[in-house]
C-alpha cells in the first residue's frame, strides 16, 4: 500500500500525463486542428520525459533533501534523459524525416515511370516516426513544467 503514497512516483506519473495532454491544445493553437494522437506520441512541446524526470527529482528533493543520495540518483538520471531527448533521439527524428522524403520521392518516380497514364492514389503507408526527440526549448519547458507540477502537488497533498 506504500506504493499509493509514494509522492515522487505520483508526481512523475502525473507530470507525464499532464505534459502529454497539454500537447493537444498547444498544437490546436498552432494549427487549428485537434490531433489526439499526441496523447501517446513522443516528441513535441512540452517534453513529457523532461517533465517526468524533473518532477521526480523535485519531489525527492522535497521529501529527502538535496543532500540525499536519492536526489543525486534522480538528478543524474534526469540529466541523462534530457540530454538524450535533445541529442540522439532528436537526430534520429531528423534522419527519419530525410528517409521518409527519399521513400516518397522514390515511390513517386517508380509510379510515374510505370503508370504515367493510369496513375492512381498511392496506398497509404505508415511512415517512420519523425517526432522522436525534442528541440532544446521543448526539453526546457518540459523540465520547468515538471518542477512546477511537483511543487504544486506537494503543496496540495503533502
Amino acid at each position: 500500500m506504500e506504493l499509493f503514497i509514494n509522492f515522487p512516483l505520483w508526481a512523475a506519473l502525473f507530470s507525464i500525463g499532464f505534459a502529454q495532454f497539454i500537447k493537444v491544445p498547444l498544437q490546436f493553437v498552432a494549427s487549428r486542428k485537434f490531433d489526439w494522437t499526441l496523447l501517446t506520441s513522443t516528441g513535441g512541446m512540452p517534453s513529457s520525459h523532461s517533465a517526468a524526470v524533473t518532477a521526480l527529482s523535485t519531489a525527492i528533493a522535497l521529501e529527502h533533501g538535496l543532500e540525499s543520495p536519492f536526489f543525486a540518483i534522480s538528478a543524474v538520471f534526469g540529466i541523462i534523459v534530457m540530454f538524450d531527448a535533445t541529442g540522439v533521439r532528436r537526430h534520429a527524428g531528423e534522419q527519419a524525416t530525410v528517409i521518409n522524403r527519399l521513400v516518397t520521392d522514390f515511390n513517386k518516380a517508380v509510379s510515374e515511370m510505370k503508370h504515367w497514364q493510369e496513375k492512381k492514389e498511392q496506398e497509404k503507408r505508415k511512415e517512420l516516426k519523425e517526432l522522436l526527440g525534442h528541440q532544446p526549448i521543448e526539453v526546457f519547458f518540459g523540465g520547468l513544467l515538471g518542477i512546477i507540477l511537483a511543487l504544486a502537488l506537494h503543496a496540495m497533498f503533502m
